[in-house]
């Protein structure tokens, strides 16, 4: 019998589960929310859940010991601690979450209890690192190089549904989507590190035009500079990975920065009112507090980030339901009341690379793979289907033998990502890709900011 332990029954889960018992595998979850696991198991009988916390680490270790493969879903730092408990009990780990130095510290020794421990194999990071290797390595094939690498995805609620003024709503882990725009950012381009400050993220971007989409905005995510060596492409002069947004949601964020509204110092907001608090972040008086904060921030009355501000309610009576907490704690929770994917709306994702390849023979071409990826409602949302699937391949392949690595791994494997790549087509998700393009398809170092 093959025994899966999930531990987390978040926002993405749902496909893995449903992948793993229709292939007749028993699966575990093992959750703060027994209720959403046993939504997803649905009545299955290799389904089971139960209620355990990721402080309860006396219980993990029985929870591990019993199963063939561990998934962890829980917040990304608890996976260095799951990762050492299966260490200790020689079973196998897969997340989706990007690999942090700790965990990179534990590859000796995960190498040398025979145990694997799979990071990054979710949409991004995962599929992008996936089909970006399957054309790197067809470059690399034929003798060429890359000379210009550059990747963008986003997980973006389907045009009809972006009908707020940051045209974005909340499909996957919501405080995790706000923290990410608090990050640092560098990347490779022309040859020179660009280093962004965490104030000037939503600052650095640019315009690009996803086929079927139309415009979108696009800034840099995190370390993208750490890539020319996971990816084996150092002699590129460009590097660069980023994020997509629908225009609105960059200029909001920013201004929320500006005005201190995702600082992170504890502070006694009781008794005050939305417009207490904006009022207090922007150092001015309520009285004409929209106009008192446009000016504070150089803009119109009626742009994008103050018709955002008005959208979430900041400029009311409304009496916050706080004590001591902090800003960043308040305008994100406000945001995931307001800006969340109801069950009848779509989300989609939408993922883009373009290549700049150069041959031996003095012949240059560009290469370009997108994917675009829509939600269906009441069932599966996009990003939890582009996620999780990926994962759960990888989950199979342990289970049934065909993937024996051991160590810390991402997955830039032709080994892991070759035949994750061929079963996601058979569950409908794909990048097309486009070979033998003409240097002018690779223009987008004209526009970036």
């Amino acid at each position: 019998m093959k025994r899966v332990l999930i531990l987390g029954a978040g926002l993405v889960v749902r496909p893995m589960v449903e992948y793993l018992l229709e292939r007749e595998i028993t699966v575990k979850i093992a959750t703060t929310t027994r209720e959403k696991a046993d939504n997803m198991i649905r009545g299955n009988p290799y389904g089971t859940s139960l209620k355990w916390s990721a402080d309860d680490t006396g219980t993990l270790g029985k929870l591990v010991s019993g199963a063939d493969v561990v998934v962890s879903f829980l917040p990304w730092r608890h996976h260095v601690t799951v990762a050492g408990v299966c260490i200790e009990n020689r079973k196998p780990l897969v997340t989706t979450s990007y690999v942090q130095p700790e965990m990179m510290a534990l590859d000796r020794q995960a190498r040398e209890a025979g145990v694997l421990l799979l990071n990054e194999i979710g949409l991004d990071p995962g599929i992008d690192h996936m089909t970006a290797m399957k054309v790197i390595d067809h470059i690399h094939g034929k003798k060429g190089t890359v000379t210009e690498f550059w990747s963008m995805c986003g997980a973006l609620p389907a045009p009809e549904a972006a009908d707020n003024p940051m045209k974005y709503k909340f499909s996957w882990s919501p405080r995790g989507v706000v923290m990410a725009g608090k990050n640092s950012a560098l990347y490779m381009r022309k040859g020179k590190e660009v280093t962004i400050d965490p104030d000037e993220l939503f600052r650095d971007t640019f315009i690009y035009n996803f086929p079927g989409i139309g415009d979108l905005e696009v800034y840099p995510n995190r370390d993208s500079v750490s890539y020319l060596g996971i990816y084996g492409i150092t002699g590129a002069s460009t590097m660069y990975r980023g994020t997509f947004r629908y225009k609105g949601w960059c200029e909001t964020l920013d201004a929320m920065k500006r005005l201190g509204m995702l600082d992170d110092e504890i502070t006694d907001f009781s008794n005050m009112t939305y417009a207490g608090f904006m009022a207090e972040r922007a150092g001015t008086g309520i009285a004409g507090l929209r106009k008192e904060v446009a000016s504070k921030l150089g803009l119109s009355e009626d742009s994008i980030p103050l018709q955002s501000l008005e959208y979430l309610g900041f400029f009311t009576d409304e009496i916050l339901n706080y004590t001591r907490t902090s800003p960043f704690e308040i305008t994100s929770d406000r945001m995931i009341q307001k800006m969340v994917l109801n069950e009848k709306e779509r989300d989609m994702v939408v993922m883009q690379h373009i290549f700049l390849a150069s041959y031996p023979d003095g012949e240059k071409e560009v290469i370009k793979s997108s994917m675009l990826d829509f939600g269906t409602p009441s069932e599966n949302t996009a990003v939890a289907r582009t996620v999780a699937l990926p994962a759960a391949c990888a989950v199979r392949m342990i289970l049934e033998k065909e993937l024996i690595l051991k160590g810390v791994h991402r997955p830039v494997l032709p080994e892991i990502y070759e035949p994750v790549l061929e079963e996601l087509k058979t569950l409908g998700i794909e990048m097309k890709e486009e070979y033998g393009l003409s240097e002018s398809q690779m223009n987008l170092h004209e526009t970036i900011g």
